[in-house]
């Protein structure tokens, strides 16, 4: 496992209650409400917030990786993603997908951007060969 030789940034949180609980982070930015997924809770939960941050962390390095090949992204770039939250037996497990959004690129391109964006995002190198993970350029 590489180690770290420059921290960039600390996030900082102190959640309590759970899935049904609260989470602020140490700058305040961040204060919201916890629901369990699928209940009538009006909160967040922890698997939309992995989602988020790790599309908004997908479309930086999709960033990078058009750069490296030369390739002018959308202003309307998405990243729509998905994480499920099942069980085998009694066990819980996660796997997600990141279906990819650049209008105007051509598929065989955004693929290539998407592909290296994969082996570079931080979240994606987190996750790799922990979850089942599913990249797909939409065709738009």
């Amino acid at each position: 496992m590489p180690h770290i030789e420059n921290v960039l940034y600390t996030a900082k949180t102190r959640t309590v209650g759970g899935r049904s609980g609260s989470s602020r982070s140490s700058d305040g930015n961040l204060d919201i409400k916890l629901s369990t997924p699928g209940s009538s809770g009006s909160g967040t939960n922890p698997e939309q917030l992995f989602a988020a941050g790790w599309s908004a962390c997908f479309i930086g390095a999709m960033g990078k990786a058009a750069k490296k090949l030369n390739v002018t992204l959308p202003s309307d770039l998405a990243v729509l993603t998905e994480v499920d939250l099942g069980t085998t037996g009694e066990d819980y497990f996660l796997q997600a997908r990141l279906n990819i959004s650049m209008p105007g690129v051509p598929h065989d391109t955004a693929q290539a951007v998407a592909d290296l964006a994969h082996q570079t995002c931080p979240y994606s190198k987190a996750t790799r060969g922990n979850i089942n993970v599913t990249i797909s350029v939409l065709e738009v």
